[in-house]
């Protein structure tokens, strides 16, 4: 759920981190026919539960730095998850404010959207990262994914398409994915994703579960103290070489309705603590139409 923070600043060499995880946060489903999000936990004695349409806001705070000129960082994130009926709308915006030894002052931003079908067939994405400091970049097209594979059609930066493996995953369809393996009591998996964060396609997961969790949960939030949670820790890697260390990597806790209330995020020269500050859920669509498919004579 939280890509947007992967693609933010890019562009410049040591913020190479700072925005290739959090936008997102996000792995499970699948585009044609297998959707692992819809999988039945070890034993299969359950349902699971339905991702939750919600926005939150995470307060963003410096937990360590390891060596680099960052001296103090700060900021906000907002995620929003919302039920377009045949599609899943995912919106984030990210703020974050650094100071370096120097007093150097940087504010790095944000905005990442996606509209991902449910089928996992077909997803449209935009992102804009500016700031101070960084170079202002925008990233948008649309991906298309088929049971042998798919493609990226780029009108940002630049016209171009780029293919996409079979079995690469849309964002929403990578969270799925973590939750259905938590609640599966696998340990590790390793999903290719596609968020439209970056313009080289698809990039390389690599997730450790540390086990499911049943309720009730130690959480301030009380709406999720009901449901069962994974402790996970993502990495991103680039597709094409798969270098040592990650972009970017990522710890979090998932509830089983997708919601994730605490992050942990590395950005090489420091890592920051995201604390989910407020939780709402949003109504599901009032009016969907579903398509009807006439009976033979």
């Amino acid at each position: 759920m939280h890509r947007a923070i992967r693609a933010c600043v890019m562009n410049a060499p040591r913020w190479r981190g700072v925005c290739m995880g959090a936008a997102r946060m996000v792995t499970a489903g699948m585009a044609m026919g297998l959707v692992l999000g819809l999988m039945p936990p070890a034993g299969g004695a359950e349902t699971p539960t339905p991702l939750t349409p919600h926005r939150a806001v995470y307060d963003l705070t410096l937990q360590s730095v390891s060596g680099g000129q960052i001296v103090s960082a700060s900021g906000s994130m907002t995620y929003v998850l919302s039920d377009a009926c045949s599609a899943w709308s995912t919106q984030q915006e990210l703020n974050l404010q650094t100071a370096s030894r120097s007093g150097v002052q940087t504010e790095i931003r944000s905005d990442y959207a996606v509209l991902e079908d449910k089928d996992g067939g077909h997803m449209v994405f935009r992102t804009h990262q500016y700031g101070s400091g960084v170079t202002e970049q925008k990233i948008s097209g649309e991906a298309t994914m088929t049971a042998t594979g798919g493609q990226v059609r780029y009108t940002q930066p630049g016209v171009s398409v780029v293919p996409l493996a079979a079995g690469t995953l849309f964002p929403v369809a990578h969270t799925r994915a973590i939750i259905a393996a938590g609640r599966a009591g696998q340990a590790t998996i390793e999903p290719v994703l596609f968020d439209g964060t970056t313009e080289k396609g698809a990039i390389d997961t690599f997730i450790v579960l540390m086990g499911w969790k049943p309720p009730p949960a130690q959480t301030d939030i009380p709406a999720l103290a009901h449901l069962g949670s994974v402790a996970t820790h993502v990495a991103y890697y680039d597709h094409a070489t798969h270098d040592m260390p990650p972009d970017f990597d990522i710890g979090m806790r998932y509830f089983e309705n997708g919601v994730s209330d605490r992050l942990d995020m590395n950005f090489g020269e420091f890592r920051m603590r995201g604390t989910l500050r407020t939780f709402t859920p949003l109504p599901a669509p009032r009016h969907c139409s579903v398509m009807v498919t006439p009976h033979s004579p």
